[in-house]
């Protein structure tokens, strides 16, 4: 039996000296944060606060985890994920069972979050939310979903926030996962980059994570293709477009055909497509200032039959709008109306 460079007892397979297979795991302070995704001062607190001791430690030597104290900060950082405050995540893990440790490779990546007991994991699920806002992101009103979210995006775990955005969506749909879950967070990442000019790698991962969960779940979604389309466009210099991608995906859940035509569409390319499509609505989207220019939507050709506009985002405050066009307030209302405009 040898001891590997990592700290892991080793034993070595029969006949071959050079090839050892781990029977325990022994990991330092610094391993078990990359894993989790946290800071090495958030186990440090958990240990001292919350009595997440490593098994067998003793004060004032290293922490080093095992297996089955992995298994623990696991279930507190699920909790965590989904809603449920410090102590309440800690009472989670130290009541928790794990089931018999066994070994973990060291070169797997950042660990998944996941109860060995499967009533942990139900417990996690139904855990209480927070009374006050996160101390990283002001989300003073904001539910679980949307609390265990920011703890997710800070981490900067893409699978935790796949995961919280995918069980939302499970369970209330993808509109109420947008307004409840993904927005709060989002406006959070922007009013803190707004104060200190830090946070746009947060609003990067979510907003990838909320293009993946959504074109994944309406990938494959029945279409009517008698119906004529709805064009989803950004306005020329404008490179914001989640809004219009989780549209998208609300729109094809409902069976209406869509036509997204990305970020920064040029003005002559918005004029060739809507005249190409004929399309039944277009929707354009403008959220930095100065990015809602009427003149373009003055340009646009009439077709036959004709199509409805509609502009959203905060890039419209103020702008004079041209007839005919109406404004965009909300996820909800603008799915209804175009499930109105679309399907008659």
């Amino acid at each position: 039996m040898t001891a590997g460079r990592s700290g892991r007892t080793m034993t070595a397979v029969e006949g071959d000296p050079d090839t050892a297979a781990p029977i325990a795991l022994s990991l330092p302070v610094a391993a078990v944060a990359r894993r989790l995704g946290v800071a090495p001062a958030t186990l440090r607190t958990w240990a001292r606060r919350y009595g997440l001791e490593p098994t067998g430690h003793v004060p004032g030597r290293h922490r080093r985890y095992t297996a089955g104290d992995l298994a623990r900060l696991e279930i507190m950082q699920r909790a965590l994920t989904h809603g449920a405050g410090p102590a309440e995540a800690a009472r989670l893990a130290l009541a928790a069972r794990a089931t018999a440790p066994t070994p973990i490779a060291l070169a797997a990546g950042p660990a998944t979050h996941h109860a060995a007991d499967p009533a942990v994991a139900t417990a996690v699920l139904d855990a209480p939310a927070p009374r006050r806002g996160g101390r990283l992101l002001r989300l003073s009103d904001a539910g679980p979903g949307a609390r265990g979210l920011a703890r997710a995006a800070f981490a900067m775990d893409a699978q935790a926030v796949r995961g919280v955005l995918a069980e939302s969506v499970a369970a209330d749909g993808l509109v109420v996962t947008w307004d409840d879950v993904a927005r709060p967070v989002l406006v959070a990442v922007a009013e803190r980059w707004e104060s200190n000019g830090r946070g746009v790698e947060i609003e990067h991962l979510v907003s990838d994570c909320v293009t993946s969960v959504y074109n994944a779940h309406s990938v494959g979604a029945p279409v009517d293709t008698g119906l004529r389309p709805v064009l989803l466009a950004a306005m020329p210099g404008e490179l914001h477009v989640l809004p219009l991608n989780v549209l998208s995906a609300v729109l094809a859940e409902r069976g209406l055909p869509c036509r997204p035509l990305g970020a920064d569409l040029p003005a002559v390319a918005l004029v060739d497509a809507v005249r190409r499509v004929a399309p039944a609505a277009l929707v354009l989207w403008s959220q930095m200032a100065g990015s809602g220019d009427p003149e373009v939507v003055e340009s646009l050709p009439r077709t036959r039959p004709r199509h409805r506009v509609f502009v959203g985002g905060t890039g419209w405050d103020g702008v004079a709008l041209p007839s005919a066009t109406t404004r965009l307030t909300s996820l909800a209302q603008a799915a209804d109306v175009l499930t109105r405009v679309v399907a008659g």
